[in-house]
């Protein structure tokens, strides 16, 4: 879909070391019918999907605890971060990608998902939109440890916690990922895990 508000757009690679940081300059037709030039970078690092994984019968969930730089680098002292499975599509559709990131993660498989919507989580200045599941799961789909990808430097921690305690760290603050909180606020405002 051609926006008619947009001309003259440029496009210049800045760094494609990890994914790709682009400077794109254009100009943009205001409200006062006036041509206005702007520039802004935009990180590409293709589109992801995420999962909570629920257990109705325990009213638990699963999570992933793990260390990230970027809040590390941002004032979070120890870099660890709780939050729900997730990866890159790369080459796959988000579905298979998701199947394939909750057992590499968590060490479930699960062969159903549901997907519940799709996010841009950081629209300013990142163009990967997120495409969200939820999916039951039983002890009985467990046929690893979880863990993470050797390939991809990861080092995964897999939490159970009941659905109270998942949500009672959204409000101390343990659970700070954005992402992880719109899973469980769904979960909880759509009564799936209510007694």
């Amino acid at each position: 879909m051609q926006n008619n508000k947009v001309r003259n757009l440029k496009t210049e690679i800045l760094s494609d070391n990890w994914y790709t940081l682009r400077k794109v300059t254009f100009e943009y037709l205001t409200k006062d019918g006036i041509w206005e030039f702007q520039s802004r970078e935009a990180y590409d690092r293709g589109n992801g999907a995420t999962i909570l994984l629920y257990n109705k019968i325990n009213r638990t969930v699963i999570l992933i605890k793990q260390f990230r730089i970027p809040t590390y680098v941002n004032g979070n002292n120890s870099g660890m971060l709780i939050e729900s499975c997730a990866g890159l599509l790369d080459k796959d559709n988000e579905e298979d990608c998701i199947k394939r990131e909750t057992e590499e993660e968590t060490g479930y498989k699960i062969s159903s998902v549901k997907k519940i919507f799709e996010a841009y989580m950081s629209p300013g200045s990142v163009t990967e939109i997120v495409h969200f599941f939820i999916a039951e799961y039983t002890k009985s789909m467990k046929i690893g440890e979880g863990g993470g990808s050797d390939n991809e430097q990861e080092e995964i921690e897999v939490l159970e916690l009941k659905i109270e305690k998942a949500i009672q760290m959204i409000e101390s603050g343990e659970i700070k990922d954005g992402k992880t909180i719109m899973l469980l606020q769904y979960i909880q405002l759509k009564g799936i895990l209510t007694i």
